[in-house]
């Protein structure tokens, strides 16, 4: 099987002066994380996700003089990707992806024919015969994931997500439980900072006794950082510790999620990432 066999195709373009909200809007749409940027027939580059998550941790100048939301792709998105022939092997565009950590190949043959994702890899994947390719999820999951606390700022979360280099951190309560996971789609699609480069705030009720007696209460709104915990995911599905990679790959793309956390024992023990799963496609 080769990469047309499993690429994407017709592609979602963009040009390069549209502004970064189209390309948000075409992301929600059609519920996908990579947008080729042509001008006059010309690919310049690629705006994904991981772009959009990857320039909100930056805080450049250019985000404190205007929204991101209203700047041109072209300032955001990444230059000369990697391309691919269509007939070339699932192994190696496996290999290309996870030598160059990108989840994307362009699909070029006398032209633009389609793209290659982490998550068509993933599709192919689920659609193995899980008798035949007997691989248990235990046996691929990545190191330890991170982990941020639900209160911790959206700043400090975006952070740990660079620093690390992931692209998702579970998200626990004061017990070390974990209550949620915010992945790039969360702050890719939800996140965007205001003119000042600053990312958005919420309003809570407060309320104050009077130092006199404690008779009177004061209320008033306080305007405070948006936390983890307001644009994180619930975890409405879990991977089984001993699953099959194959039932594994079905959930991720069931979900269209790029990560999905591993259970073992009632407890959330790790999580298992599309780049684990286009390891082993190698």
């Amino acid at each position: 099987m080769n990469v047309s066999d499993i690429m994407s195709s017709p592609v979602f373009i963009i040009r390069p002066d549209e502004p970064v909200s189209h390309a948000r809007n075409l992301m929600l749409k059609h519920k996908i994380s990579t947008i080729v940027v042509v001008d006059d027939e010309k690919i310049l580059g690629v705006i994904s996700q991981a772009d959009l998550s990857k320039k909100l941790a930056q805080a450049e100048p250019i985000w404190r003089r205007r929204p991101i939301d209203k700047i041109p792709v072209s300032m955001v998105m990444t230059e000369n990707p990697i391309t691919i022939y269509p007939e070339a092997t699932i192994s190696q565009a496996s290999n290309l992806m996870l030598e160059n950590n990108i989840n994307y190949l362009v699909v070029m043959k006398k032209g633009l024919v389609g793209i290659l994702t982490g998550t068509d890899i993933v599709k192919y994947i689920s659609s193995l015969d899980d008798k035949k390719f007997d691989k248990k999820v235990y046996e691929i999951i990545s190191d330890e994931p991170i982990r941020v606390h639900r209160h911790h700022t959206i700043n400090h979360t975006i952070e740990e997500m660079e620093k690390n280099n992931v692209e998702e951190v579970l998200v626990v309560d004061d017990a070390e439980k974990v209550v949620g996971i915010i992945s790039v789609s969360n702050v890719a699609l939800n996140i965007m900072a205001d003119s000042s480069g600053e990312f958005p705030t919420k309003n809570i009720k407060m309320t104050r006794r009077s130092t006199s007696g404690g008779q009177k209460i004061y209320r008033y709104i306080k305007e405070v950082p948006l936390v983890a915990e307001d644009i994180m995911s619930d975890i409405d599905t879990v991977v089984k510790w001993n699953d099959s990679v194959v039932k594994a790959a079905k959930l991720i793309i069931a979900e269209n999620s790029k990560v999905l956390p591993v259970e073992k024992d009632n407890q959330i023990v790790g999580v298992i990432r599309r780049k684990d799963l286009i390891r082993i496609a190698q």
